[in-house]
């Protein structure tokens, strides 16, 4: 059975919240990871792992520890890169999956715009979470594991 990874350490708790009543629904073992201890509900299902907080320790923890097929949650695009090439499924937690097709683009991307803000440019940063991104995660979330748990 696949497991569910969540990077922790920018997860909204909506999306949290998500994944934990999935996990338990699903009985899908789900461990999120962070250099903080995540507050989480008592579950035979749900873990949380505190790491170090060293730089990148729970991304580093997260590829270490998981298995081809398990699926990752992340908007790290360093991570979720690093996730797709040892065999994990990644989305992001507003739904969006991100795999071989697309994730060098939105490094690079990502790279560009982090270019820009050094050299002094004010590029804005993520839109708020919303609930239609709260429904497209659920929404992403379900479907996922009704095709792999």
């Amino acid at each position: 059975m696949p497991s569910l990874w969540v990077d922790a350490d920018a997860c909204p708790r909506i999306a949290r919240d998500i994944i934990v009543r999935a996990a338990e629904r699903t009985a899908t073992p789900t461990t999120f990871v962070a250099n903080h201890q995540v507050p989480l509900p008592p579950s035979k299902w749900v873990k949380g792992l505190a790491v170090s907080h060293g730089f990148d320790a729970a991304d580093d923890e997260i590829v270490e520890r998981l298995q081809p097929g398990d699926l990752v949650v992340t908007s790290d695009l360093p991570l979720a890169m690093a996730a797709i090439e040892h065999g994990a499924s990644v989305m992001t937690s507003r739904g969006e999956a991100l795999d071989k097709s697309n994730i060098r683009a939105r490094v690079q991307m990502r790279d560009f715009m982090e270019t820009l803000r050094a050299s002094g440019e004010h590029t804005g940063g993520p839109k708020g979470y919303s609930d239609v991104d709260r429904r497209e995660f659920a929404n992403a979330l379900d479907r996922w594991l009704a095709k792999n748990a």
